[in-house]
Parts: C-alpha cells; sequence; structure tokens
C-alpha cells in the first residue's frame, strides 16, 4: 500500500524497489510524528518535540564513511581523507539491502538540497524510521506541496538502521556503513541511527558537486545584516565551536547554521534547518534556539528527561554530550525566508582551542585566510564522534575534513579567489579556553565573544589599534569596548606565564608540522604566512 502525495512515474517501483509493505510518500510533520509514536520510536515532548534516543551511536561515525572507487571520480577524490569502496561490494550491499527492505514499511521525503534553484539538487530519501523522515524533512528544502507531483530525483538516499553491513562482502570496514556512488547517484547508510548521517551525507554530495562550478562549498553558518543581504557574514567551524549560536544573533538575519555555497551571485544555505547542540544550553544566554525546544515537531536527540513532566535536562551527558535539536529554520524568527545572501564581506573563523593559547579574536590577512582554512584547528569538542569524551586538539582542514571529499587545496584555493575577487575582511576567533588548557582554565565568555564579533561586523573593530602576536603573526586587538582587556592578552590570562609560554610554543610547532603536507601546493604568498 501506499500513501502519501508523489509523482506517479516516480514511485519506488520505478526505481526498481519493489515488494517493500506500506510506503509512505512525503508525510508532513503531524502524519509522521504518529506513525513514529504508534512504532515506539521515541516519545512526544512538551509543546509536540518529538525526544528520540539513538542508542549506541550518538554521533558521526567517520571512518565508516566510504565513496565508490569509480573512474569517473578516482583522480578527484582525496583518498587519504575518503576510504574506497569497490562498484562490486557497493553493488552487493545495495542487493542485500533492498532484499532486507522487502516486506517493511518504509518512508520517503522527497526534498532539495541547495536554496539557490540554480545549483540545486533534488534528493529522494528512503527512510526505514518515521521519525529519520521528520529529521530530514526538517533539515533539507521542502518543495512546495504541488511541486511533489512531477518531482524526481538527481540523487538517492536509502537508510536502514536494521541493516548490518558484511565488511568482506561489502567492501566496508563494519558492520556500520556510509557509502557514496556517483555513477548510480546513491548514498547507502546502515547500523546507525544517528540522524546526522542523513543531511551530512547530501553535504558530502555537494561539496563534491559544486567546485565544477567554481562554486567554493563552506561548512560554515551564514547571517546578514538587518535589511542589507550585501552585509553577509560566514563562520566557519566545526561542530561544538559556536557556529549555530554565534550565527543566530538576534540582531542579524540568518541566513543558515551548518552548510553553505558561495557562487557568483553570493551566498546560499543547502538547508532548509538547524542541527543545535544543546548541552548547556539556556534561555537567557540563546533564547531563540532554546525555545525551539517544546516546539511541534522539533525532534530532541539524546537528551535526558522527566519521565512525568516531560522537562528536558540540558546538564546530563549521561547518554551523549552531543545532544541536539533538529529544527525548521522558520522556527528562528529572524530567520531568512530566501535563505540567500551576497558575497561575504567578512569571513570568521571559529575554532575551540583546548591549550588556551589562542586571542578571543584576530585580523588575518588573505594569505594567514587560506593558513588557517587549510589548518582547520580546534578540539574535538565531547560527543560529536564515537569515542570522544573530552576536547581533543585536532586539525581538520577546511575546518570540516570528514565533509570533505577533494583535495584540501581545491577549496583553499576556491576560497582564496573569492576573497580576492570580492574583497573580504577574516577573522580568527576563538571560543576554547582562556586562562589555562581544557582542565585547569576557563570556557571563553560568550558575551565577550558576542561583543567582538558585533564590533567586527559593524566595522568598528577595525578602527581599534592592533598588536601583532609574537606566536602567530595575525593581529590582534588591543582594547575593546565593553570586553576586558586582560581577556585580549592570553598570556596574562595564565598565572603562571612560563606555562604559556611553553603551551604556546607547543601549539606553534603543532601548526608547523600539521601544515608540512599542503607546502607542495600552495603559493609562496601562504607560504610566507605559515607559522613556525
Amino acid at each position: 500500500m501506499t500513501f502519501g502525495r508523489v509523482n506517479p512515474q516516480f514511485r519506488l517501483e520505478d526505481q526498481g524497489i519493489e515488494g517493500l509493505g506500506n510506503v509512505y510518500y512525503n508525510l508532513m510533520e503531524p502524519a509522521l510524528i504518529a506513525e513514529a509514536l504508534k512504532r515506539d520510536e521515541g516519545t512526544l515532548g512538551k509543546g509536540g518535540a518529538f525526544l528520540v534516543s539513538t542508542g549506541t551511536f550518538t554521533g558521526r561515525s567517520p571512518k565508516d564513511k566510504h565513496i565508490v572507487k569509480t573512474d569517473s571520480v578516482a583522480d578527484n577524490i582525496w583518498w587519504e581523507n575518503n576510504a574506497a569502496m569497490s562498484p562490486e561490494g557497493f553493488d552487493a550491499l545495495y542487493a542485500d539491502m533492498v532484499a532486507h527492505m522487502k516486506g517493511r514499511d518504509y518512508f520517503v521525503q522527497d526534498l532539495v538540497g541547495g536554496a539557490d534553484p540554480t545549483h540545486a539538487i533534488d534528493v529522494r530519501v528512503i527512510s526505514e524510521l518515521a521519525w529519520h523522515n521528520l529529521f530530514i524533512r526538517h533539515m533539507l528544502r521542502r518543495p512546495d506541496r504541488e511541486d511533489l507531483d512531477a518531482f524526481t530525483a538527481d540523487w538517492t538516499i536509502i537508510n536502514c538502521p536494521s541493516f548490518k553491513a558484511d565488511p568482506k562482502k561489502h567492501d566496508c570496514r563494519s558492520e556500520t556503513v556510509i557509502t557514496m556512488n556517483f555513477d548510480r547517484k546513491m548514498i547507502l547508510i546502515a547500523n546507525t541511527e544517528y540522524a546526522g548521517e542523513n543531511k551530512k551525507s547530501v553535504f558530502t554530495l555537494l561539496n563534491y558537486l559544486l567546485p565544477e562550478k567554481g562554486i567554493m562549498p563552506m561548512h560554515c553558518s551564514a547571517n546578514h545584516a538587518v535589511g542589507n543581504p550585501v552585509d553577509t557574514a560566514v563562520f566557519f567551524g566545526l561542530s561544538g565551536t559556536g557556529k549555530t549560536t554565534l550565527s543566530a544573533d538576534p540582531g542579524r538575519i540568518l541566513i543558515g547554521d551548518d552548510e553553505h555555497g558561495w557562487s557568483d551571485r553570493g551566498t546560499f544555505n543547502f538547508e532548509g534547518g538547524c542541527y543545535a547542540k544543546t548541552i548547556s544550553l539556556s534561555r537567557e544566554a540563546e533564547p531563540e534556539i532554546y525555545d525551539t525546544t517544546t516546539k511541534f515537531g522539533t525532534v530532541i536527540e539524546n537528551m535526558v528527561f522527566d519521565p512525568e513532566t516531560f522537562e528536558l535536562d540540558f546538564e546530563d551527558d549521561s547518554l551523549t554530550a552531543n545532544m541536539r535539536c533538529a529544527y525548521p529554520l522558520e522556527y528562528i524568527s529572524n530567520a531568512s525566508k530566501s535563505a540567500l545572501g551576497g558575497h561575504p564581506k567578512n569571513i570568521i573563523m571559529l575554532t575551540c582551542d583546548a591549550f588556551g593559547v589562542l586571542p578571543p579574536i584576530a585580523r588575518l590577512t588573505p594569505a594567514q585566510a587560506m593558513y588557517h582554512f587549510l589548518s582547520g584547528f580546534t578540539a574535538k569538542v565531547a560527543g560529536t564522534e564515537r569515542g570522544v569524551t573530552e576536547p581533543q586538539p585536532t586539525f581538520s582542514t577546511c575546518f570540516g575534513a570528514p565533509f570533505m571529499p577533494r583535495r584540501p587545496e581545491a577549496y583553499g584555493n576556491l576560497l582564496k579567489g573569492k576573497i580576492a575577487k570580492h574583497g573580504a575582511t577574516c577573522w580568527l576567533v576563538n571560543t576554547g579556553w582562556t586562562g589555562g588548557a581544557y582542565g585547569q582554565g576557563q570556557r571563553m565568555p560568550i558575551k565577550a565573544t558576542r561583543t567582538l564579533l558585533t564590533a567586527a561586523l559593524d566595522g568598528s573593530l577595525a578602527e581599534a589599534e592592533f598588536r601583532k602576536d609574537p606566536n602567530f603573526g595575525f593581529d590582534v586587538p588591543v582594547s575593546v569596548q565593553g570586553v576586558p582587556e586582560l581577556l585580549l592578552d592570553p598570556r596574562r590570562t595564565w598565572d603562571d606565564k612560563a606555562a604559556y609560554d611553553a603551551q604556546a610554543e607547543k601549539l606553534v610547532q603543532m601548526f608547523a608540522d600539521n601544515f608540512e603536507q599542503y607546502v607542495p601546493f600552495i603559493d609562496d604568498d601562504v607560504k610566507a604566512a605559515a607559522i613556525g
């Protein structure tokens, strides 16, 4: 039996997927929640939010991501960062997954990746879990209902958490697999209930396709000034660095919170929703995001709640520190309806420095910007990936290595070219530690970060007096109204100055060692900006 609205010429049977149980096409939020509750997939929370646990997998599984090695992509993929799968392994996996699906109910959403229709891709997502269908309906962009009658997908995603892969037979690493086949235009996900794999696979896809069109794909959030889309800012950063929090500024219009493209026309969001971390979320610091946790249809992932009152516990990370909420963009009152902006006027690179060495903000030259973009220094924050229980210093190139199928220089050169053509002021912002390393210092006060960003975006920070940092060579403001001067000079925040110097030296060496891999591929101006 089939239910819902679908192009009669583009049902699953037309794609060769037959013999299923009930198939539910393009159900809207109330119906999806009803089906999820009927299947005991989660709990109806306050305001109609949907509360779920994802079981064993509470974060991404980057080591289980594969790209099928076919002739069409073999020379373009960054294989050191992306595990290969043979076409034969993929074909066997697909056949076994489709056989596994027979007789079972599935949920289908026909959606769009990319707010700019010129560069958008149509995606069909086939989910075993009703709540996964609800999640991806929030995350990608939803066509008008009448457009579904003629919708055909460019790409198809099949997600079966109950299917376990066979590493030998399917040419993968474990029973869990996320794999992408560019020739067959298909993504297969198995043995993980973590919903983030659905949206991240679409990012990976667009991150491969868009550079061929001269478009820079960016793992970033973005906003623009009220009434002035030309004044756009983008915020690069890995999960936990503040992308979602800092871009959801009530004084600016939110374009999107996680992934964007930069075309010759300007900036565009890939998504139709937000996926925000909720650990220690407070109404005082982040009222808009906090309020989404009690709105109808918001997916609440891996949060502990009171079984009687359904009150969420924002501090209890016993399930994971990577607790999240997923909601449509329109739940943020100042979100852009078009999800389009101008060419970035300011580029902010967010880092969570667990060493406590970097200043809260620094101004970068274009060459320094490319250096820090390629370096992608941050800390993996607890819970974002399996096995990470406390912040770990890491270098994730382009501030998003897990989602980058091409070599880093491809993205670095695109960014450099865009900055050169359109002009942008670049900033490095540390949302990590100050006054000491993780375990001894304190997390950078969010109020100070917001004040500094406001000054950067309104242009007043450019007028400040700057000093050259002796370790990293970038410019650091000496004083900014509303921010303690002490905070702007990290060394002064440490009681033990010798310990700071030793920590800074250690970090400089880490930067230098990491950057060796890019030296053969970069221009002299970037080499001159190298640290160490």
